[in-house]
């Protein structure tokens, strides 16, 4: 069989290759129109000559205009115009071509809508330019709140801290060329009082109106800011100093004295302020704060609504004070603290029927180191609570081997007070010391009822339901003792011994006794007289019926090993 013919492939004669590479090109050129049309910036070409010769869709609608202002030809001048927009920098994009010049630039521009339009242009060495447009208005809202509250207090929108502090800086190098400069600190009194009692959002609300008083009170040079929590701060520059502070100073004091109405909560507290002055008492931000916070410090100490200026004293003192902080934490961690007992006699038969425990503190290098002195440092530093759970116990402990008659009165602070564990911690004592709770009488002043008497009265009615006595010491040099006895039941008045050094010379001082020994005999209160020395002063304690007496003239504090002697002296000597 013959073969058969073999069939060549058909052939189709092929297409020039110039067809082929225009059809590739127009391919790319319609992706790389949708690619800039879809892009998320705008995207404008120019000539030489400024002149629009492309932009894509996105153009007009960032810039809130017609697309017949962004149409080739159009001069960047005229667009510009048309967009109503001003640029935020001071020096501008040239309209005229930069030949031979390339780079790129960043340019802000404002509309008069108030967005913000940020042009990123580069320009090629043929003088065209290709520029990308984006609205970057929330951005920049977003930088601007973020820088915002970086510097300023959320709650009060004063500045904070950190811009107080840079502000200060800045003027101080003005302060060189002879401006006065003054920094006021001032910390609000009882807000702890008005944030407890009535609760966060009213304290909070408290100090958004305390912010804008200091803000009518001050200049529209003056700089006033938050520094934290309750405390504030104001200074001035360019002023008469020290009398424009101390204007201002009592401006602010009368202003924050008055009333506030705090959504239907009427609270009245005051201000405490210190003052330093540039460059006397500091050259730098630091120096000078640090000096406002002494003179602070020594305003508050001397009571509500003071004004105190920076003295070089002050530094020393505090520097006294540190050291002193330092030792007394040593003091608690060595055992260098110890108790002595002062004996509390029957008036009538000349019994001892309790001992109060004071505290006492031999430093080892400065000896005796008295209780005023120690004391607030420690109440200031938080060392009382520690402290005080130590003075508990250990007196506890000491009073069980003296006999059962005998209770034991224990001082306790108001900053204990502000803790749930003074509870646990009178709980603990007794129990680990097998003491019965009726022997135990804790002793607090009216500044524990002054910071929240809602709270003290709740933890003292809980205390006396574990069968605790109270009383109330130093009474009568309260301004507002009377109004306590009604809050609470005490079962002990104590009378300060400033009533008793003269009260058989001064007429006045013997009728404050019969009055307080009258009022604790009408409540069912009994009435104890310190600081009693002489037989004439018991004699006036007995005559005005008091209840007990407590001073040298039985006897000095004496260490717990010496107050089972003392007792049976007492009890056995001849007293008339």
């Amino acid at each position: 069989m013959a073969d058969s013919p073999q069939l060549l492939p058909a052939t189709e004669p092929s297409e020039p290759p110039d067809t082929q590479e225009f059809e590739r090109l127009t391919r790319e050129n319609e992706m790389f129109r949708l690619a800039v049309e879809e892009m998320p910036h705008g995207l404008s070409v120019l000539d030489s000559q400024d002149r629009i010769v492309f932009t894509n869709r996105h153009v007009a609608s960032i810039w809130g205009i017609s697309r017949a202002l962004v149409a080739p030809g159009t001069t960047f001048q005229t667009f510009m115009a048309g967009a109503s927009a001003s640029e935020t920098e001071a020096s501008r994009l040239q309209p005229t071509p930069l030949k031979g010049s390339t780079g790129v630039r960043r340019r802000e521009w404002l509309t008069h809508d108030g967005r913000t339009i940020e042009v990123m242009v580069t320009r090629l060495a043929d003088g065209s330019t290709i520029a990308l447009h984006e609205d970057i208005t929330e951005q920049r809202r977003a930088q601007e709140h973020i820088s915002f509250h970086a510097r300023h207090d959320p709650l009060t929108s004063l500045p904070n801290r950190l811009a107080m502090r840079d502000e200060l800086k800045r003027h101080l190098m003005r302060n060189a060329r002879g401006d006065e400069l003054a920094v006021l600190c001032l910390d609000l009194d009882r807000f702890k009082f008005v944030n407890d009692t009535f609760g966060h959002a009213v304290g909070d609300l408290l100090l958004t109106q305390v912010a804008d008083r200091m803000r009518r009170c001050a200049r529209g040079t003056d700089y006033v800011a938050r520094m934290g929590g309750d405390e504030f701060a104001v200074f001035q520059c360019g002023t008469q100093q020290p009398v424009s502070a101390t204007a201002l100073a009592h401006r602010l004091i009368n202003a924050l004295s008055e009333p506030f109405d705090l959504d239907g909560q009427v609270a009245q507290i005051g201000a405490s302020i210190g003052v330093a002055l540039a460059p006397f008492d500091g050259d730098s931000p630091d120096a000078l704060l640090k000096s406002a916070d002494l003179a602070l410090y020594r305003a508050k100490a001397a009571g509500h609504g003071t004004l105190r200026f920076f003295e070089p004293a002050m530094d020393a003192q505090a520097q006294r004070r540190r050291a002193l902080e330092g030792d007394l934490r040593q003091a608690l961690a060595q055992g260098q603290l110890h108790l002595v007992y002062q004996p509390q006699v029957d008036i009538k038969t000349l019994q001892v029927t309790g001992v109060e425990a004071l505290l006492r503190w031999v430093h080892p290098t400065r000896g005796n180191i008295p209780p005023v002195e120690f004391i607030p440092v420690a109440e200031e530093t938080g060392l009382i609570i520690p402290i005080g759970a130590w003075v508990l116990a250990q007196a506890c402990r000491d009073a069980v081997q003296w006999p059962a008659h005998v209770r034991i009165a224990v001082n306790v602070s108001s900053v204990q007070f502000t803790r749930r564990a003074l509870l646990s911690e009178v709980t603990a004592a007794l129990s680990e010391a097998g003491l019965n709770a009726r022997r135990l009488e804790i002793e607090i002043t009216e500044s524990v009822l002054l910071q929240d008497q809602k709270q003290a009265v709740g933890l003292l009615t809980e205390l006396r339901a574990q069968g605790v006595r109270v009383a109330m010491d130093d009474f009568g040099t309260g301004y507002s003792s009377l109004s306590y006895l009604r809050s609470f039941a005490f079962d002990r008045i104590k009378i300060d011994r400033s009533f008793v050094h003269d009260v058989d010379s001064n007429p006045e001082a013997r009728a404050i006794v019969r009055a307080i020994a009258g009022l604790g005999a009408n409540l069912g209160m009994a009435v104890t007289v310190e600081g009693v020395e002489t037989l004439e002063q018991l004699r006036i304690m007995r005559a005005e019926a008091c209840t007990e007496i407590q001073g040298y003239l039985f006897s000095k504090p004496l260490p717990a090993t010496e107050i089972g002697g003392i007792i049976k002296s007492i009890s056995t000597k001849q007293w008339t």
